[in-house]
Parts: structure tokens; sequence; C-alpha cells
């Protein structure tokens, strides 16, 4: 049956704005302020924050839920505008704040997350989670309010008050959850509104790889029998603080915390490590679905079955210009697939996802707690999971590459990177794998796995998972030039330390280019003698064919490189993506001769139109700067910045620059890429050393808001200050919350 033209976009439940008072504060039910305070004042008590000289905080609690408290409250301190703006995005209330960084799009944003985000919803979820957990939300909640309590000169922009369940809504710890995916464009034009795809969603624009590099190195390949961890998350700078987290039950857990979550999501305890990478499985499925009319609402075909589509009504705060508070109403749609996000082919779009917060949530801590790979397993097997690979190591010598646990039984002969039919219950998912079917690594015969955002076919050289044996859902990338990097630095090697793991992690060879540029000079050396092109790029290719393919501050023939890298990326990137291939892959197989040397060109007069010389020396042009505490981005090629060697992981660079020329600049500058490194060294007493982008505060006044760059750009990791005699001598300040 035909669709009613009426019913093919179905509208907004009232687009008007309807006035309300303004208000920042979060509805709950009326507290007691005197009775809140001596409860938070009793708690700080149990509570020391030690700041060693880098103002890294290292967080006692006699409790968990102690050590809880303290450590959101640390967090608080460092950058409390960060742990706002990670909940009105989890919770779907960015639209409720002013700011100029506040437009339209938040409210779109705003209404994606609620298409799973429900507060009733969380709060049910929050009174029926296990008492242990309720008791590490409830110190979560009251850490934040203290905070606020304490520091009236801090203005929240929306949540004035936290309440327990919030921490439901943001669970995983990843950077751009599964939600994220979801096109807004799409959503838009659905919703109402038609929207065509931006040019970020069509690849039009270079989108720096996020993601990660981990390497785990098994005990008889060290020089001192000891298991190894590199820990090198490539997230937007400043998503996550470092931080340590103690207490008299146990707790004894290292690493980077994203902000506004009570757990180590990337770290260390004094036995086991773990580093997640962005993985590449396809567990994020389309339902394309038949929908008919039905009385005053819409059904869904299912097998002969006729079920009905709910509607739910989403309703949105939003601020107006004048600061006064308003709201929009929309009508959603859900079929048993999920909600309705798109029309494609006259079809609405249903996605799946996972949303389990409390699992996800109590997997995220307790995995905090895990001494050995058994452990880890055990706290695996909730399987909530979705978004991470696992690099992980123990004292005992184990090492393992872990595939993401949240991973539905799929019929393997769809194509689930495309929309399948809902309509047809063969295309349902049908429960979640069992952990032992999940092409995972455990203490492979080679001593070493590693992962950077690529398949898992080459996780462990000849021990990994032969992709044969699995079904075709369980990736759906490939490969990338980072694992090619990375095991041309594994295979063979022997003798490690955390000092030659270290400088690995900072290897300058870029293989992309490695495959790339032969065929480069080969398009040139095939143009006929009387081509003015050979006159014209001859100095270039010799540049570039003389090149050893290794980044490096003074290298001018890394800046070529970049900039005929970067603009055959801006031409093909669509292309790329259309075919679901990496940029560099399509560079390869795709593009001819004439497009290659027409890109190398542009760069060369790009290059002397923006430095004045296409011999630029990389180290010129490849800058790190953080002007102020604003969470967008923006820089200024008249102020102070430092060099930064390495480049976009794109080309297939371990350490990872995401850097950009930005509006009034010539010079790049990093947003993403490297935001935390550290490497780990397991034996009977754990030592680590690390390093982050920028520095740990985001006050532009404190002397840890950039005092970590030099390292950072250089590589220089710097000691963990692990156990107490290590933070001997190096501790800044040691105090009580709101002491």
């Amino acid at each position: 049956m035909a669709i009613p033209r009426r019913a093919r976009h179905p509208l907004i439940l009232s687009a008007l704005l309807l006035a309300a008072p303004s208000s920042a504060t979060t509805v709950s039910a009326p507290v007691s302020v005197a009775t809140d305070m001596r409860r938070w004042q009793a708690q700080a008590k149990r509570v020391t924050i030690t700041r060693d000289d880098w103002g890294i905080p290292h967080i006692k609690g006699r409790s968990d839920a102690d050590a809880v408290f303290g450590m959101i409250y640390a967090q608080a301190e460092d950058d409390f505008p960060r742990i706002e703006a990670n909940y009105l995005t989890a919770l779907g209330r960015t639209a409720e704040a002013a700011g100029p960084d506040v437009g339209e799009d938040a409210v779109w944003a705003d209404l994606r997350q609620r298409l799973f985000v429900d507060p009733p919803t969380l709060k049910a979820d929050y009174a029926a989670s296990p008492a242990w957990l309720r008791t590490l939300m409830q110190a979560w909640a009251d850490g934040l309010n203290y905070y606020l309590a304490t520091h009236s000169q801090v203005k929240p922009r929306v949540l004035t008050r936290f309440e327990p369940w919030m921490a439901l809504s943001f669970t995983e710890g990843s950077i751009g959850g599964d939600i994220e995916r979801i096109s807004l464009s799409d959503l838009k034009t659905f919703y109402g509104r038609p929207t065509p795809p931006t040019p970020e969603e069509l690849g039009m624009i270079p989108r720096e790889p996020s993601g990660s590099n981990g390497i785990a190195i098994a005990p008889r390949l060290t020089a001192n029998g000891q298991a190894l961890l590199l820990i090198n998350p490539h997230t937007s700078f400043y998503f996550r603080s470092e931080a340590q987290m103690t207490s008299d039950d146990g707790l004894n857990a290292y690493g980077a915390s994203t902000w506004g979550q009570f757990f180590v999501y990337q770290g260390f305890n004094p036995r086991a490590g773990w580093m997640h990478t962005s993985a590449t499985v396809d567990n994020v499925d389309e339902f394309a679905e038949r929908i008919t009319r039905r009385g005053g609402g819409y059904a869904y075909r299912y097998g002969t079955a006729s079920r009905p589509v709910v509607a739910n009504t989403v309703t949105l705060r939003v601020r107006q210009p004048d600061g006064t508070m308003a709201e929009r109403r929309f009508t959603t749609y859900r079929t048993h697939h999920g909600p309705i996000v798109a029309t494609k082919a006259g079809k609405w779009i249903a996605t799946a996802l996972m949303w389990r917060p409390v699992p996800a949530l109590e997997q995220s801590y307790l995995r905090t707690k895990a001494t050995d790979l058994a452990g880890y397993m055990k706290v695996a097997a909730l399987k909530a999971n979705s978004s991470n690979d696992t690099l992980f190591a123990d004292s005992k010598g184990e090492i393992a590459f872990l595939m993401p646990q949240f991973m539905p039984i799929r019929d393997d002969r769809f194509d689930y990177t495309r929309p399948v039919d809902g309509s047809d219950p063969a295309t349902d998912w049908h429960g979640l794998h069992m952990l032992p079917s999940l092409p995972s690594v455990l203490n492979p015969r080679i001593g070493w796995a590693h992962n950077t955002n690529d398949w898992p076919w080459s996780a462990a050289g000849p021990d990994s998972p032969k992709a044969v044996d699995y079904p075709r859902y369980m990736d759906q990338v490939g490969g990338n030039a980072r694992g090619v990097h990375a095991d041309l630095l594994l295979t063979g090697k022997t003798g490690w330390t955390p000092d030659t793991l270290r400088a690995a992690a900072f290897d300058p060879h870029l293989p992309a280019f490695a495959r790339l540029l032969p065929g480069l000079v080969a398009a040139w050396e095939a143009l006929p003698a009387s081509d003015p092109r050979r006159p014209a790029l001859a100095a270039p290719i010799a540049l570039l064919k003389g090149w050893d393919h290794r980044w490096a501050y003074d290298s001018t023939a890394t800046s070529l490189a970049v900039f005929w890298g970067d603009q055959l990326w801006r031409e093909v990137g669509s292309f790329a993506q259309a075919e679901r291939l990496n940029v560099p892959d399509y560079i390869a197989t795709r593009v001819g001769p004439d497009t290659k040397l027409a890109a190398l060109s542009t760069a060369v007069t790009r290059l002397k139109q923006d430095f004045g010389d296409w011999r630029t020396p990389w180290k010129d042009i490849n800058r790190f700067q953080r002007l102020d505490d604003s969470i967008a981005p923006h820089f200024d090629d008249a102020r102070a910045s430092t060099p930064v060697p390495f480049t976009s992981a794109q080309w297939g660079s371990l350490a990872s620059f995401g850097a950009k020329p930005w509006p009034g600049t010539k010079r790049y500058y990093g947003t993403s890429g490297n935001s935390f490194v550290a490497v780990v060294e397991f034996g009977a007493r754990v030592k680590a050393m690390a390093v982050m982008a920028g520095g740990q505060s985001g006050d532009v006044r404190s002397p840890h808001f950039v005092d970590q760059v030099s390292r950072y750009a250089e590589g220089r990791l710097r000691p963990v200050y692990f156990h107490p005699d290590e933070l001997t001598g190096h501790v800044e300040r040691t105090y009580r919350p709101g002491y």
C-alpha cells in the first residue's frame, strides 16, 4: 500500500515556541540546603585530594563512594564547563544553554539524544540499579553539588543541581557515542525541516580519523620479563582529565577519565591495565520499515503481520535570544527496531543500537578493579560495551585484544552496513554473541597485540583471527596505515622496554606516503618531455622522491606531502566514504595520474601563497596553540604557538595530530589526535609514564593550563606518581574538598 503524501514526512507536533519563564535549574524535589551541606561536609572529611606538581589529583577516600565524591569534585575544580557541556549533550539539553556556540542544530542534537534518553526511564533505572551503584551515583551527584555550593563564583549555564540518575545518561566514555552516528540532516528532514546532507556528512571536508592506538607486549618479548601496555587515545583535545582514585575498599585506578564520569576510562591499577580503541564492528544498524496509515497513526509491516508504530511526544526547552525559555514539542516514532530517524527510498528508517545504561555503567566502573585477565573477562560478560576494542595487560604476564562485547547475532546473508528490510523477521537481531564467539585474541603466541581502529584480522600477526571464520559484521572498515605501521614496528622485535615502546609510539614513519608517492613520481616520469608540467614539477618531485617518508620538524618534504595529500583528501573524500574505503586506499586504487599531478601543483601553489616558499619546514606550519578556556577552538597566527612534528593519523603516523587551517589562519592548528599517552610496565610494582595535550587544568590562570605542551610535542613522557613514595617531593597541595 502506498503511503499517502501527507504521511511521508511527519511534522513537528508544534513548531510554535511556547513562552515559558527563564530558568536554568534542574527540576527536582525540594531539598534542605542545610541538610545537604552537613552531609556533603561529612563526606568531604573522608576524602583527601593531593595535587602533584603537574596539577594531577590523587584522590583517597575511605570508601569507593568517597573516592567518587572527591574525584568528581577535583574534576569540577579543573574544568566544570566541560563537565556541564558533556551532560547537556548526554541529557539532550544543550538548547537550554545560552551562547554563540548554541544554535538551531542544538535543538536537533537534543532531539536525537532524547530518542533514547528519557529522564523518567532513567530515574526508574536508577531506582532499580544495584545498591552499590546507586551509592556511587549519589556520591557523584553530591560531589558536583558540593563543588557548586562552595564555589558561588561558578555560574552553570543550565545544570545548577545534579541528580544521581543523570549519571546513567553518559556511561561508556567513548568520544562520539553511538547515538551521534545518526545523521542530523536526515533527522531534520524526517521531522519536518528538509535538510540536505552537510559536506562533513558527505565526506567532502577532511575529517581527522578518530580513535586510538593500543599495544600490549607479553613478558617474553620484554627486556625484564614484564608486560607492557601503550595507552594512546586519539580524541579531541581536553576531552579527558587525568587522575588517580584510591579507597580503603581496594580501589586504586589511574588514568584518563572523560569529564563528568567517575571511572577511569583508559588506565591501569596495581595489577592490570586497559586501553580502549574505537572498534570497526558493525553493531549499529538501520532497518527500512514499510509504513502504512492506521486510523490516526501509522503501522509497519513485520512478516505477515501489521504492527502499530509507537508515537511519543518529546518536549525540548530552548533558550531564546532574550534569555527567556521556550518549548518545542516533537511527535517521534519508533518500531521494535528502534526510533525512526530518517526516510530513504520511500521507507522510514529505524536505528537499532545498544542502550543499556545500568549494565554499561557497571561494566565501566567494575573493570577498573579487575586485577587479571580472568577478572576483566568476568566483567566483560555484562556485554554492555558496544564501541570499544580493548588492549589488556597484567602483572601475570597476560595480554589480550578484545572486541566489543555488545555484538548482536545476525543473519550474515544481509549487508548490515546498509539499511536492511525491517519487514523481514530474518533481519532482526537474535540475541548477543557469547564472548568466545568473538574474534578476540587472548595471550597470542607471537607475544604482542595491537589495534589502531582497524580490523581485528591483524591484531596479533599470524595469531590474529581469520576473517573467513566470522560473520561480515565483525568489521566494516578494514585496515589502515597506522595498522601497517604497528605491524612493521612489532614484527620480529624483542627486548622491549618502556623507553623503546615510547619511542615506537612516536616513530616518525608515514607508511601511507611510502605507498602513495611512488605512484605520483611515476605519473610525473610518464609525462612527455614537451609537457610543461615536467619542468614545473621537477623540483617538488625530486624532493618527494628523495624523502624517507618520516616526519620531522625541519622537513620540507613533510609539508609538501601533507599539502598534496590534504588536497586529494578534499577532492576524493566523499567518494572514498561512499565506497567505504579509507582515503589512502582510495588514492592508491582509484585516483588517476593527472589528478595526482594536479594536486601536487595545487599544493606547491598553496605553500607559496601561504608561506612564501613551497620548501617551508613542517615546524613553521604545524602548531599547537591554546589561547583560552573556550570549548570551541579558535586560533591566531599572530600569537604564540608550539611546533608539533607529527602528522594526521590518516597518513599512518601513530602519534596523531589532527590539524588544519582555521578561519583567519595560514598555519595548521591541531584540535585532536594524541590527547593522552601512557606507557605502563606491569611487574611486582607497576610503573608508568604519561603526557597529555596542553595540561590538566581548563583555567587559563592555572600553571597547569599548558605546562605539558613541550613534552607533548617532543614525546617526552613524565613519570607517573602512582605509589605514595613516588609522590614524595612532588606534592603541590593536599586538601579536603571544600576546605
